[in-house]
């Protein structure tokens, strides 16, 4: 099947033109804008786990007492075998707060870091119970794979 070319604009750039609706009427099996809708708001009411929340929250209960920024970021380096970036943890962090999947609390101010102290993380019981959840489906879902085999070069 050849893929037809999207219809460009000068004054969109890259994406297809809104000047040029498409032709053909809607069919009655597709879902309505309403509809869409309905299901976006519905999904956004459940909390699932995306793979680096996953990494953070492990990392943390790994961490225990001493899970904060640096160690936790440091931990993610050492096991992704890359950078990460101390502000996406803390950005990550702070959506798992709002979600009730973390809490935090601020140490003693120290010294060595021009006073300021540490917010370390521990993970909430709702934070447990997402881990738990989140690694019985993604066993399930590998224990439903057919033997993987190895391509050969």
């Amino acid at each position: 099947m050849k893929k037809k070319p999207l219809a460009r604009s000068s004054n969109h750039g890259p994406f297809p033109s809104l000047q040029n609706p498409p032709s053909h009427p809607p069919q009655k099996n597709k879902l309505r804008n309403l509809d869409f809708f309905s299901i976006v708001e519905l999904m956004a009411d459940r909390s699932y786990l995306g793979e680096f929340e996953l990494m953070i929250l492990l990392a943390v209960l790994q961490l225990g007492e001493e899970a904060y920024g640096v160690p936790i970021a440091r931990i993610l380096e050492a096991h992704r075998g890359r950078d990460v970036s101390i502000g996406s943890v803390y950005a990550a962090l702070e959506r798992m707060a709002s979600k009730g999947l973390v809490s935090s609390s601020l140490g003693d101010p120290t010294p060595e870091r021009g006073g300021k102290a540490k917010r370390y993380f521990q993970v909430t019981d709702a934070g447990l119970r997402q881990v738990h959840e989140t690694r019985k489906v993604l066993t399930s879902l590998w224990q439903q794979l057919p033997a993987l085999k190895r391509r050969s070069a």
